[in-house]
């Protein structure tokens, strides 16, 4: 059995439900886009064959959400389990859930690759500008561009009404925009819903081969991802395919939906297109909500909204197939490029008509939360192998259902629930009524169910410290490891070649140099050794190779490089210094230098833009202006995560400018106070003067006296 500490372990760090006595009317906003885009019947074919017709008939209306009703129910999600917690049991949104609201295909390849170096890591692949080129005919203005995203109003403008004399090769076109503006707006939409990312152009390439991804897992994967993302009490925004979460709830809780929504078509969620939520008194309706998640009981929750003959005599066969259906009940990974989380249906036996049974201990992946595709493109599949295995393997890991006609939580269950959960987040003097569960008979009927034998995967906890996990998501990551990282590395270049430190940020620093190897193929980050020659398909997956994606970077790279290349007894003294860790030579020659060294290096922020080859120099005019020197920017959390220096749009939506250098400042003196003298550290040698940097007391700093 699962104990209380594990379960919850999140709360120690930042997780909402810990602080609602703190922030009772906490609302989260929602961030989303209505693409607008005309649907055109000579269109139409290509969508069908990738799989994403019934997706693009959600989208000529605009869904509204209930944000104070979403908010409550993210305050119940636990990223530790990947379930809602309710006074009941747990319940969550499962690829059942996918396939009945959304109509997507489950079955498939996983949606993974890289993001933007196609040319690196792909057979076939082309420069990302050259490519989107070829296949639009056209590159957008340079005021649309922006790194690796494209301004939606670009898309609008210029695709949005297909002309009617159109060519076969014209209509691919626009189908081809079509796709990447549903796909950015409706199930992968992320904090910048302005743009459109180009890591989609290996797939609208090959129109006629977007029916093998599983769209369906994919989707649910970032709806995982964002909810989790949500559920840290310094976010304020929140993205995704919110119309799935939202028209889950109203499908599953009966008592909060709305009114006169009685008549509904394929895909579900369309039920709901015309629903318009109140906007007035957002604090109240959370805290109302909260309390009318508080009171439910098991028999509020629809277990099987989907068995009824209503709902089966509007489903499209084509979901139904025992390829896609078998995958409902599998206990595998879910991938949506750098973003990986689990299928934990376990936990959620009465949804498929079962008994719930014990749980096993939920698998821990707290260190795959933290990735989000920052610090230089990888080709996924290989990185993140492990999980693309088990995507592999995922008609292994069906579990068996024993249907009953009175699915629900058993009562050995229900007992451990009582003990075990957190089931209430409103204050006590709310209920009434006494708030342990009563045993009905229905429960005591039901018996005990044993858990099924399962695939044993190792947990990936996060070990870093408190702090830097509290700030997954936002826009303060790691910011003060940065900046001393910069300095460091702008000390050793001089100290190379003689001259006086710019402290500004290079924006040029972290980008790769245009040197090429003989196969034509960029040197750094790129594969090296047996995998110098193995380019790959989008979604390919592949083992049993080298990579150089832990060698050293860049040739003047970020942290991860100075470190790998430094002194190793200077090294043990900056940490000693730095960390408070006291650190002897043997422990600094080996396991924690390295160990360091990796954290620093999956962390460094120095992003790039792949350079474009010399033969296509012609389309260099269309691409964004870069100065030689990025300046140091403030950030706003409360704002959208853009920014006009990000070198590429990151999964998430957090921009590469949030890890920009701010040097501290003097204080500004009042007007009744004398001005303070700043005296600066000599340089010793052992860059210590640095380490007082990063300290807010200002210890460095004297005051003149009278």
């Amino acid at each position: 059995m699962e104990e209380e500490d594990r379960m919850y372990r999140l709360n120690r760090v930042a997780h909402v439900a810990e602080f609602i006595d703190q922030e009772p009317a906490r609302v989260i906003s929602g961030v989303r886009r209505q693409q607008n885009m005309s649907l055109h019947e000579r269109i139409i074919p290509y969508l069908e064959t990738a799989g994403l017709y019934h997706l693009a008939r959600l989208n000529s209306q605009w869904f509204w959400v209930d944000e104070p009703l979403l908010s409550a129910f993210i305050e119940r999600w636990r990223p530790e389990t990947h379930t809602f917690h309710m006074p009941f049991g747990e319940c969550t949104v499962t690829l059942e859930d996918v396939a009945y609201q959304l109509g997507l295909p489950i079955d498939g390849e996983p949606v993974s690759g890289c993001l933007s170096e196609f040319e690196n890591f792909m057979e076939n692949g082309r420069p990302a500008w050259v490519w989107f080129r070829e296949l639009f005919g056209e590159l957008p203005p340079q005021n649309k561009v922006k790194q690796m995203t494209v301004c939606y109003t670009w898309f609008h403008e210029r695709f949005r009404v297909l002309p009617a004399d159109a060519t076969d090769d014209i209509v691919r076109i626009y189908a081809r925009a079509y796709i990447m503006m549903l796909l950015s707006s409706q199930l992968f939409a992320d904090k910048n819903a302005n743009r459109v990312h180009l890591r989609w152009l290996p797939y609208v390439a090959s129109l006629d081969d977007l029916g093998r991804y599983s769209w369906g897992s994919a989707a649910l994967a970032w709806l995982y991802r964002c909810l989790c993302r949500g559920t840290n009490r310094n976010v304020v925004n929140l993205v995704g395919p919110l119309q799935l979460l939202q028209s889950w709830i109203f499908w599953r809780f009966s008592c909060l939906r709305p009114s006169d929504f009685n008549r509904f078509g394929f895909p579900l969620a369309s039920r709901w297109a015309g629903y318009l939520p109140r906007n007035d008194a957002v604090d109240q309706r959370v805290m109302s909500a909260r309390l009318c998640l508080d009171r439910l009981r098991v028999h509020d929750i629809v277990w099987e909204p989907y068995s009824s003959p209503d709902v089966l005599a509007v489903v499209h066969p084509e979901i139904l197939l025992d390829e896609h259906r078998r995958l409902w009940t599998a206990v595998t990974s879910l991938i949506y490029f750098a973003a990986i989380e689990w299928h934990q249906v376990d936990r959620v036996m009465p949804q498929f008509g079962g008994v719930q049974h014990l749980p096993r201990l939920a698998l821990n992946i707290d260190w795959l939360h933290a990735k989000d595709g920052r610090g230089g493109d990888r080709w996924f599949p290989f990185y993140y192998r492990e999980w693309h295995e088990h995507w592999q393997d995922r008609h292994a890991t069906v579990l068996p259902v024993d249907r009953v006609t009175d699915p629900g939580p058993s009562a050995e269950y229900l007992d451990w629930w009582c003990r075990v959960a957190h089931r209430f987040l409103s204050p006590e003097v709310a209920f009434q009524d006494p708030r342990p569960i009563v045993l009905t008979e229905e429960a005591r009927h039901r018996g005990s169910s044993q858990a099924p034998p399962m695939v044993q995967v190792v947990d990936r906890p996060d070990n870093r410290r408190v702090d830097r996990r509290r700030r997954i998501g936002t826009r303060t990551t790691d910011r003060e490891w940065r900046w001393l990282a910069d300095h460091l590395e702008e000390e050793q270049v001089v100290g190379d070649h003689g001259g006086d430190v710019d402290h500004r940020v290079p924006r040029r620093r972290a980008r790769r140099h245009g040197q090429r190897d003989g196969g034509g193929r960029a040197r750094g980050r790129g594969p090296s050794g047996d995998y110098h020659s193995g380019q790959h398909a989008v979604g390919e997956d592949i083992g049993g190779v080298a990579t150089g994606m832990d060698q050293g970077t860049f040739e003047v790279g970020g942290s991860s490089q100075m470190f790998q290349s430094g002194d190793t007894q200077a090294f043990a003294d900056f940490t000693t210094a730095a960390v408070g860790m006291d650190i002897d030579d043997p422990v600094s020659q080996s396991e924690f230098f390295r160990d360091i060294a990796d954290i620093l290096g999956e962390d460094d922020g120095t992003h790039y833009r792949p350079q474009m080859d010399e033969v296509h120099s012609q389309f260099a005019e269309h691409q964004p202006h870069v100065q030689d020197v990025q300046p140091a920017l403030p950030v706003d959390l409360n704002e959208p995560a853009a920014s006009p220096s990000d070198p590429w749009l990151a999964l998430g939506g957090t921009p590469a400018s949030a890890f920009s250098v701010v040097p501290p400042q003097a204080p500004v003196p009042q007007v009744n106070q004398r001005p303070r003298r700043v005296r600066r550290a000599p340089l010793c040698g052992t860059r210590g003067h640095l380490i007082g940097q990063l300290d807010d007391d200002d210890s460095d700093t004297i005051e003149e006296s009278d």
